[in-house]
């Protein structure tokens, strides 16, 4: 944990997805810049490992168990965060599932569920968090788009949900700017994380293969960790970031279209 917090006001936070991996990540960095941090995974117990790296490290979190994708759970959540911290004014749209396939052998299930965890729980948490961040006349939303938004293959439904994510950033930037809260999106490249670890597997490659291979076609000549997306989140989240609003910025490496 930082001895220095990048800014000296507290702020509450939510991440969501944050149970491992890049959300993991990025709540442990916006606690270490100072913030209280609303842990949010499927299940309360999946947040338990975040949670308590946080706080033994000196920091505030609260772990929170809801489906993002659900309207009513959504809606309790920040109910009961901003009972808790206070008002959420820093949300990361992290929340995450693959349901990698070929087109013709994708259900409407596997399309259905992705759309719904990365596009409508981005949607459901935004619309309740807003609410605080109007009120408080200050807050940043940060949503994680992919470089899939680019296309990628056997991944129609993520790469479309992405996509998805950069003109929904867009859009809220314009319509909440005016409120002093700005909506940026981060697209990570490849970055070492279950879910890529998910992919090695399903296209039948090691991960360390997987990873190598990878590496080779990256300018800077290595995979991203979580810490490096989170590095960015946090740059977006500081009062200093306050003219920079509905970009999207690329973390993978190198250039990207």
């Amino acid at each position: 944990m930082s001895e220095t917090p990048v800014s000296s006001t507290r702020r509450v936070a939510v991440v969501t997805g944050a149970g491992r991996g890049i959300g993991a990540a990025v709540a442990a960095r916006l606690a270490a810049d100072g913030h209280a941090v609303a842990v949010i995974d499927l299940r309360e117990e999946d947040t338990a490992r975040t949670v308590e790296a946080i706080r033994h490290a000196g920091g505030e979190a609260l772990g929170i168990g809801a489906d993002v994708s659900d309207a009513a759970a959504v809606e309790q959540a920040v109910a009961r965060i901003a009972a808790e911290l206070g008002p959420p004014t820093i949300l990361v749209n992290n929340a995450g599932i693959l349901r990698d396939n070929l087109l013709f052998k994708m259900s409407e299930t596997d399309w259905d569920a992705v759309m719904g965890v990365h596009l409508r729980g981005a949607f459901l948490m935004s619309r309740a968090v807003q609410a605080h961040q109007v009120t408080e006349e200050w807050g940043r939303i940060i949503n994680l788009s992919s470089t899939s938004a680019l296309g990628n293959r056997g991944q129609a439904n993520y790469a479309a949900a992405k996509a998805g994510i950069q003109g929904f950033t867009k859009t809220l930037a314009i319509e909440l700017g005016r409120y002093g809260v700005t909506v940026n999106a981060i697209a990570p490249g490849f970055i070492e994380t279950d879910m890529t670890r998910a992919t090695a597997e399903r296209v039948g490659v090691p991960f360390e293969d997987f990873m190598a291979h990878a590496a080779k076609e990256i300018p800077v000549g290595r995979a991203g960790t979580p810490e490096d997306i989170a590095a960015a989140a946090s740059f977006f989240a500081r009062a200093e970031a306050s003219f920079v609003s509905g970009q999207v910025l690329y973390v993978a490496g190198g250039p990207k279209d």
